[in-house]
């Protein structure tokens, strides 16, 4: 039954992303503004060998489900774009949530700290060195894009 539920949402969904082209970046101008700023991020870490598609799947899966039993309304939705869900995407809930770029860093800033936490970083023992970006790469994401959902969009390549 889930496998017929994800079958006719991506039928539906992926016409819609082929209709929001925009200069490369075919989720501009659909899911957030066109990014007026754009940066690289070297990250520290390389791509776990496991890490496929299913992976960072779950990981926004599990982001979602945390966001979501809060006993309030989440300030941010968190998804993942592309093919193989290689690119993630941020984005501002309503007026409670970040409203321009130093925001969105201060919500990144608080996703290093939380990743930093997770037994996996304890493990590597990169806790006090590796940041949610690098949490990012491991799991083979390429790009973040973090958008206030109206006027801003800032991209980040992740290498």
């Amino acid at each position: 039954m889930t496998r017929v539920i994800w079958g006719i949402v991506i039928a539906l969904v992926l016409p819609l992303q082929a209709l929001a082209d925009n200069g490369g970046d075919r989720h501009a101008g659909y899911y957030y503004p066109e990014p007026v700023t754009k940066e690289t991020y070297v990250a520290r870490s390389r791509t776990a060998a496991d890490s496929v598609r299913q992976t960072r799947l779950g990981f926004v899966t599990a982001l979602t489900r945390v966001a979501y039993d809060r006993s309030y309304p989440p300030t941010y939705a968190i998804f993942a774009k592309g093919a193989e869900a290689e690119k993630l995407i941020v984005m501002s809930m309503g007026d409670s949530g970040f409203r321009n770029l130093y925001q969105a860093r201060g919500l990144m800033a608080q996703m290093t700290a939380i990743a930093r936490t997770t037994p996996l970083f304890q493990k590597l023992a990169v806790e006090d060195f590796f940041t949610f970006f690098d949490l990012l790469k491991l799991l083979g994401f390429r790009q973040l894009t973090i958008s206030d959902g109206e006027t801003f969009s800032h991209q980040i390549e992740i290498k």
